[in-house]
């Protein structure tokens, strides 16, 4: 739940949403703070076009930091990242149906009459925050789950 928080509170003093899921995991990982908003700071919106969902790149940058790859010497290593990418993606579409921002909010936010429609509905109020709280709880879920019985990349 801190994480999940750290997060809300993050998304509500302006950060974008990839960004406040990112750093929510960023510092246990090694990262600074101050590093992880470079990293994300151009994921939210969907990379700022409406494809996918802010909350879930920052996740999956989260996956990446705790469960990713460096190099090719352990193939096992990048088949692992990737099932646990492929896990989360499909665990957040069956609870909210897509991962693309425009589908999430019902609008194109690289549209600038849909992105004022988005505004003026408060959708980034009402939606985002539950799109960044679901992420959290998909990526706190996974990195517990690996502590219990790492994944395989076959099980996916």
């Amino acid at each position: 739940m801190k994480r999940e928080k750290i997060a809300l509170e993050n998304f509500n003093q302006g950060l974008n949403c990839a960004q406040s899921v990112f750093c929510a995991f960023a510092q246990e990982g090694g990262l600074s703070r101050e590093k992880a908003l470079l990293v994300a700071s151009c994921f939210g919106g969907g990379m700022r076009c409406g494809e996918v969902c802010g909350a879930v790149t920052g996740a999956l940058m989260a996956i990446g930091l705790n469960f990713g790859f460096t190099s090719m010497q352990n193939p096992t290593d990048k088949a692992r990242s990737n099932a646990l990418a492929v896990s989360f993606e499909k665990q957040f579409i069956a609870e909210k149906q897509s991962i693309l921002c425009r589908e999430l909010l019902g609008y194109d936010l690289s549209d600038s009459e849909e992105f004022m429609q988005i505004t003026e509905k408060g959708l980034f109020g009402s939606i985002c925050p539950q799109l960044i709280s679901e992420a959290v709880r998909l990526v706190e879920k996974m990195l517990a789950d690996e502590k219990k019985e790492p994944i395989q990349a076959d099980r996916v």
